[in-house]
């Protein structure tokens, strides 16, 4: 485990552990689940189609959702089989980028944490801003269709 120095108030230095850092561990464990939805998608054959977890909306209502076929297109988009995946779901290359970028982006963010501690405060403000920004982006037709199924 890396430590590095920090100056207190006072002048002494302290000693600091990424272990401590709320940013990093919030960093480690969004990466975590990135890597068991990458894990997952691997895992299930989408030609054996035999996923675990299955779309409540579609069992109770008989009627697919915007989120339908995601499992099995980001199985599809892990094998490279780009075209089949937007058979599945045509929003699932989109989503599938967006974990693949959060994943890059949480190493890049704790790396950068790490070595500019002066800019820590911004640093944090523009993950923040721009995670929220790809988050919109790529989940634009999910936040449609719930604000949609909301109204009506």
């Amino acid at each position: 485990m890396t430590v590095y120095q920090r100056k207190s108030e006072t002048g002494n230095n302290l000693k600091v552990r990424p272990a401590n850092e709320s940013y990093l561990i919030i960093n480690l464990f969004l990466a975590g689940v990135i890597l068991l939805i990458f894990a997952y998608s691997g895992f299930f054959s989408p030609d054996e189609d035999k996923y675990p977890v299955t779309c409540i909306h579609e069992k109770i209502t008989g009627e697919p959702c915007v989120s339908c076929g995601l499992s099995h297109s980001f199985s599809l988009i892990v094998r490279g089989r780009v075209a089949e995946a937007y058979k599945w779901n045509i929003y699932g290359m989109r989503i599938f980028l967006f974990f693949a970028l959060q994943l890059v982006l949480r190493a890049a963010f704790s790396i950068f944490y790490m070595k500019y501690r002066n800019t820590r405060k911004q640093l944090i403000v523009i993950d923040c801003i721009g995670s929220g920004i790809i988050f919109i982006v790529a989940f634009r037709q999910f936040i449609v269709y719930i604000i949609s199924g909301i109204l009506s």
